[in-house]
């Protein structure tokens, strides 16, 4: 079943599929401070005011991440890492970003999939 929560964001659509709310990206670049601000704001709410705890992060259309942007994913995590039965899933990831993650050795502690549909059968432990 999918329904969507929040589709007025300039930058990304939300809609939750199964357990899981799922956030689109729909811009090929992450990079500007102010909007990234905005972004952050916006995710940020979706965990804290409306508590959604399995996330999973569609970067499919994105081609270009600031450090910013990665400091919202971590901050992400973080935030559901700290909630119990929560999850935090970055999908659709391109090779160039993917790099970027692997340098910084954010492979590690996130979880990554190569599709959407491949991020909703992640296991909720």
């Amino acid at each position: 079943m999918t329904q969507p929560v929040n589709p007025t964001s300039a930058h990304f659509i939300t809609q939750h599929i199964e357990k899981w709310l799922v956030i689109e990206f729909k811009t090929a670049s992450l990079m500007d401070p102010l909007e990234l601000e905005k972004i952050g704001q916006q995710l940020y709410h979706l965990v804290d005011a409306e508590d959604n705890r399995r996330v999973i992060m569609d970067f499919e259309k994105v081609q270009y991440l600031s450090s910013q942007a990665i400091g919202i994913v971590i901050t992400m995590h973080k935030k559901l890492n700290s909630l119990k039965n929560s999850k935090l899933v970055l999908c659709a990831v391109n090779p160039k970003l993917m790099e970027l993650i692997k340098i910084t050795r954010l492979d590690r502690i996130l979880t990554i999939k190569p599709s959407q549909k491949e991020a909703l059968k992640t296991p909720l432990i």
